[in-house]
Formats: C-alpha cells, structure tokens, sequence
C-alpha cells in the first residue's frame, strides 16, 4: 500500500527529531490504523533501532531485541545476547550520548505483559540519561486502553516522562480520497460510509468487483477479513467486549440519549458513564451536543467509526445467513437500507468539507465551531433539526441541509432552511447565511431562488469531491 497522508504527522515527528534535545514519544492509535507505517516513514534514512515486541517470554524478546539492536549500532550479524534488558538499554544510551539515535518499540503492551518491569527500568534510565542525551524514543501501541494506563496514570513509572504523545487517528474523507485515486469518485462516499478510515481496510477493496461483491467478499461471507472485525477490536481493547457489543447494538438501533441507553442495555445508569466515556476514548463512538446552546444534557451518543457503524446496521443482524453460507440473501438488508445509511456519512463529508474549506472563498465568512444542531421550535410546535450550523461565535453563521437523494434539490429545501433561522434561538445572529449540499445537483428553479437571495451557497458532490 503506499504512503499517503499523515503529513502533519510526519511533519511533526520531524520538528522533534530537529530539536537537539532528548525525546520521547508516546504513539497510539486503533489497531490498523497505519501507526508502524507512520514510523517506518519517519525513519527512513535514519540511525535506528527498530524492535517489534511480541507476545512472548522476555527471554524472547530480549533475544530478538539484542539482536536488533547489536545489528544497528554496529551494522553486523551478531548474535549475542545481552544478560538484561537493562544491559541492553544502557548500551543503546550509551551510544545516543552524542549522535541522534531513534529507539522504537512497537507494540509496547506486549513487551509489558512477558516483562512488567520494563517500564521501571526505562524510568530510571530516562531520568539519568535525558538531560545529556540525543535519544529519540518511540514507544508505540495498538491498545489504546493499555497505553493510557501505561503512561497517562500518574502511578505508572513512565507517567510524566513523555516529551510529547501523538494519538493516531483514522483517515477523514479526503485523505481516503487520495488512496482510492483511481476509483470512480461517486463511489468515494460509499467506500468512506463502508470501510471508514482505517488505511488496512482499504486494501481489502477490488476495483474490479461491483460494491455489492465487495460488501459481501469483505462482510458476508465465511472467513470474509471484516466479518468478525468490531469484535476483534473490542477483544484487544476492553475486558467486557460482551458489554460493550450490547452498547453498539441499542445505538445502532436509534437509542442515543444517556439514560436511554441505560434502560435498553439493562446497565446500571454509573456503570454506563464509565462504558460510553471508554469508547469516546477509542474513537468509537462520539458523544454529540447541538452547537451554538449549552443545553448538554440534550447529549447524544452515536457510533463514531464508519465500519463499525455499517457492520452494526447490516452484518450483525445477518450474521446467521453468513455463518450458514448465504451471503446473497444477507446482502437483501444491505441492498435495501444502503441509500438511507449513507444520509448520515454523507452529512459527516459535508462537515469535512467545510472544515477543509474554511477561510477560503467558498464561504461568506470564516467559522469556528460546526455541527449538528437540534432543539424546540415553537414556530412548528415540534422539535427542528439542521443538519449543520457553523458560526463565527459572534453574529454570523451558516445554516447547512445534506441531502443524499437521486432527485435535485428544489427551492422547497431552500425555503424550509430559511424558515428554520428565523427560530428565536438564532435571533442574536444578525448574518445568516445558507448552504445546501446535494447528492444530484439542484433544479434550475432552486438556481435561481439562491441566486436572488444573495446569502446562499449551492455545494454538489462533484464540488466536494473535486470531480
């Protein structure tokens, strides 16, 4: 797979590596999200010893890892072994006293669990060493659960040692857009509503295959590589996956608010705090407030990641007609619910978009806060929804509609957005400008509507997408 993205990454990788000081790096990110990738880039053309810890005994490890380490510091074939790793670490300082050496560890947690005194040790050497030494030192994990405990717990040995953290997350829409640059770009959205933004993924999809063969060869099928994917997840990052899994359930099912979630998963209302607070952590799931209030309590929780959110709504109530091998019948909820599935990820494209454009030109003003925003409106004695409102904090703000739907959008979208900003919620803001974002383009008669009302601006896929 080649490289893509990851360029503030990188970026600031290097602006440590270019310190002259003592570093130390704490990288963790989803499993498969691209963090040794990221590594292996950084390191390119520099001294390194690069030790990929296993799930083994620490004398395994510490075999591997002298061996690693004599390779790279004396560009030999050298077996030997040191007696600990404690002599191992002190040659790797000693040789970093005066030239930049990189030390990655990958899959730190593994080396934890066969040798829970590392991170002791490694306190200990930091705190003699760092002031007087060059060492660039990575330690980089895919449980992102273990790695909190580990350097982010003030009674951990290691906590406070960090130079700098770096959480690496999944790909947003237009990062995926440059791995699929020979996709046909109106399928983009669907690939970032299915696979989401895990790069590894990404190579699961066949450019030959119809999406409908490329749903059921990569969810579908019996031994299909993201069939048992969220579970895998889940397993590597919590100790209840069983709690969690009936969490993902009720969400998917349309139960977001607090205490509703409580009700429907049977969980005591302070357990829950802790289960929803974890999988914000993981990137899993958001926890959603209307912009521009302060009502938090109007909270809402909704799965954050793209696949898991597509294999919650489709696979895990097929799972059956998978494991009795009839993938076909299992793609029929697919086949019939897909369209409406991709409202949602398409109105989070849209968001991405703005973001991506604002202070440009494409915008009456540059914005810094964007979301969802809901609540009463006394106008329609019912609750109101705008799919996006981004302001400026002060008096202007645009009020956005999403819509993913084959037919153009007429001027009725246009008049009952407008109708929605004269709600008294908005009566501060004295520019309210408008934008319509449309799956298939708009009607001529829409056209010219947002023409002679001067404050609106019309976004096709082919615009956000840049087709």
């Amino acid at each position: 797979m080649a490289f893509i993205g990851r360029q503030q990454e990188l970026a600031a990788l290097e602006e440590r590596y270019a310190s002259g000081h003592f570093e130390f790096c704490v990288m963790y990110g989803r499993r498969r999200v691209g963090k040794t990738t990221l590594i292996n880039r950084f390191v390119q053309g520099k001294p390194t010893v690069f030790f990929s810890a296993m799930q083994a005994s620490v004398q395994e490890n510490l075999e591997v890892f002298s061996a690693t380490l004599m390779e790279a510091l004396s560009s030999g074939t050298t077996k030997a072994v040191f007696s600990s790793f404690g002599d191992a670490f002190a040659q790797f300082f000693e040789h970093a006293a005066d030239q930049r050496l990189v030390l990655v560890i990958d899959e730190y947690p593994y080396l934890v669990q066969s040798y829970p005194a590392v991170s002791s040790l490694l306190q200990h050497l930091v705190d003699r060493h760092q002031a007087n030494s060059l060492a660039f030192i990575i330690l980089n994990g895919s449980s992102m659960t273990q790695m909190s405990e580990e350097f982010f717990t003030n009674n951990r040995p290691l906590y406070g040692r960090k130079t700098f953290q770096m959480k690496v997350r999944p790909f947003g829409f237009f990062e995926m857009r440059e791995y699929f640059s020979q996709t046909d770009p109106l399928r983009l959205p669907y690939l970032y509503a299915i696979y989401g933004g895990i790069p590894k993924y990404f190579e699961y999809y066949r450019e030959e295959l119809s999406l409908r063969q490329n749903i059921i060869t990569d969810f579908l099928s019996i031994g299909a590589p993201l069939l048992e994917e969220p579970d895998a997840v889940l397993k590597k990052e919590v100790r209840e996956p069983t709690v969690y899994n009936t969490l993902f359930a009720a969400i998917a099912r349309g139960v977001h608010k607090y205490s509703e979630l409580s009700s429907k998963s049977n969980l005591a209302s302070g357990n829950i705090s802790r289960y929803l607070e974890t999988l914000v952590f993981l990137n899993l799931v958001r926890r959603e407030v209307p912009v521009y209030t302060n009502e938090k309590k109007k909270a809402l929780y909704l799965i954050d990641d793209n696949m898991f959110r597509f294999w919650y709504r489709f696979v895990a109530r097929s799972l059956s007609l998978v494991n009795s091998n009839r993938p076909e019948l299992a793609y029929k909820a697919v086949e019939e619910g897909l369209e409406q599935f991709m409202s949602e990820a398409f109105e989070r494209i849209c968001l991405e978009y703005l973001w991506r454009v604002d202070g440009a030109d494409k915008l009456p003003f540059v914005f810094t806060e964007a979301g969802r925003w809901w609540g009463g409106n006394p106008l329609a004695q019912k609750e109101s929804e705008i799919d996006i409102l981004a302001h400026d904090g002060a008096k202007s703000a645009l009020f956005c509609e999403c819509k993913w739907s084959s037919r153009k959008v007429g001027e009725d979208v246009l008049e009952e957005l407008a109708a929605k900003t004269l709600l008294p919620q908005f009566s501060a803001l004295s520019k309210k400008h408008l934008a319509l974002f449309s799956r298939s383009g708009f009607t001529q008669r829409c056209q010219k509507a947002a023409a002679a009302q001067g404050n609106v601006v019309l976004f096709s896929l082919e615009d956000i997408i840049g087709v």
